[in-house]
């Protein structure tokens, strides 16, 4: 059992990530509230009612002078923020990195702007059309009129809440503590709820494993692009269906060529039918998505920061921010990663073999890149072995403590080879120090 069921965040992120959702329900709202309002103005020509006194009255040339002024200057309004907008994301995306046009594509206050101005540019021109003449001369929906003025205030509220969301969205720190919160939801999603431990009933894996390398049948990927989801349910009746034992051959954030092994299935008569349902099962794409691809988070962070320390940035201090918010994500994953890659039906019989990136990879990845980048640079390595340190803390396994104590000795190493003022160095082994106090086992390291 998860935390969050990967599906419903998966169809989420889906919905999210696009500018066209939130619009459509706005301008359906539009059309509803323009249906009641249409209604009451109707009535009150009829005489049936009279409308309040703060009610906008005047003549139909007046009233459509009215509404295409609004609608003309919705809709410029609309052109010019956004192109602008886009124009300064994309010269910031080439500091960030290209998630921030897809950060600005799945803002809420982005859609909500976009929908807000063109549902109230809807609103304006329905009105505008059922000005029409009648028995009892024009008609002229008075109320609704009212209604799009005042929508067009609230138009002007909502782009100041845009422009100051844009105004934060593109400072550096908040990009950077926005991909950490993204990272921190992975992880917890990510995590098994309680202590489950299912029945385990046939053949053993060490035995499964055995006879699927002897003779299994290969499903292989009809598209290619990145394995952004798998749908664990659906395999797993698939397997039961089938009385099949599936092993993935890959992972969400692999990259899938059309033709390759997408999948194992032991016995190998099931693999037709696998491979028909299996494209229920799993989503590919153009880009990578967070909902099972923890390492995501990890790559777009080490990302930003070799992008800083770049000559042609050369922003020391974001690199900083990014190794702490590392440093954050990794003490996490640390003390509570524990991916299931074995899967049972509710007879305790192995049905699905997933495939999990390790604890060690995602310490590698961390740190691996932005080491190399940060050649003859100490403040970054201090800042290094100093998250190094309070990872080490929260280390419960001994894979996790020598993935560890690799990186620390190769920023000593680095160290020593390109810092060529004795202080800096000293400072540096100084910061290797306090983390070997932190876990025991790395002063042999200072002596060689």
């Amino acid at each position: 059992m998860r935390r969050l069921p990967f599906s419903s965040a998966w169809r989420r992120d889906a919905l999210r990530t696009n500018l066209w959702l939130v619009p459509t329900i706005e301008v359906l709202g539009a059309i509803a509230l323009f249906a009641a309002t249409h209604l009451i103005d109707r009535a009150a020509y009829r005489g049936e009612i009279a409308l309040p006194s703060w009610v906008i009255s005047g003549t139909a040339d007046s009233a459509r002078q009215i509404l295409t002024t609004i609608a003309a200057a919705l809709i410029t309004v609309v052109g010019v923020v956004f192109s602008i907008t886009i124009v300064a994301l994309t010269l910031a995306s080439t500091q960030f990195g290209p998630r921030m046009l897809r950060n600005f594509v799945r803002d809420r206050v982005t859609q909500l702007t976009l929908g807000t101005f063109v549902a109230t540019f809807f609103y304006a021109i329905l009105a505008l059309i059922s000005i029409v003449p009648g028995p009892h001369g024009d008609f002229v929906p008075h109320l609704s009129i009212t209604i799009t003025l005042l929508l067009v205030a609230i138009d002007l509220g909502v782009l100041i809440l845009f422009i100051n969301r844009i105004a934060n969205a593109i400072q550096l720190p908040q990009v950077i503590a926005s991909i950490a919160r993204d990272l921190s939801q992975a992880i917890d999603a990510s995590i098994p709820v309680g202590d489950e431990r299912p029945l385990k009933a046939g053949a053993s894996v060490s035995e499964i494993q055995a006879r699927m390398a002897e003779s299994s049948g290969i499903v292989r990927a009809r598209n290619s692009g990145y394995l952004q989801f798998v749908r664990l349910d659906t395999l797993m009746g698939i397997a039961s269906r089938t009385h099949s034992v599936i092993r993935l051959v890959h992972r969400p954030g692999h990259f899938v060529v059309e033709g390759h092994p997408l999948a194992m299935v032991w016995p190998s008569e099931g693999a037709p039918r696998v491979a028909e349902a299996l494209d229920r099962a799993h989503a590919t794409g153009p880009h990578r998505t967070l909902v099972q691809d923890l390492a995501f988070a990890i790559d777009q962070l080490v990302e930003i920061a070799i992008r800083a320390l770049s000559p042609a940035v050369n922003d020391t201090f974001t690199a900083l921010t990014c190794i702490d918010w590392l440093a954050d994500g990794l003490c996490k994953i640390c003390a509570r990663w524990n991916p299931v890659t074995l899967h049972r039906d509710q007879a305790g019989r192995l049905r699905v073999i997933t495939v999990a990136v390790s604890d060690t990879r995602l310490i590698e990845r961390a740190f691996e890149k932005i080491r190399q980048a940060s050649r003859s640079m100490p403040a970054v390595m201090i800042r290094q072995l100093d998250a190094l340190a309070k990872i080490m803390a929260y280390a419960t396994t001994g894979e996790q403590r020598q993935a560890l104590r690799a990186q620390a000795q190769m920023i000593l190493r680095l160290c020593e080879e390109s810092v060529s003022e004795e202080c800096d160095r000293a400072d540096v082994r100084r910061a290797f120090e306090r983390m070997a106090r932190v876990q025991p086992g790395l002063e042999e390291v200072l002596g060689q």
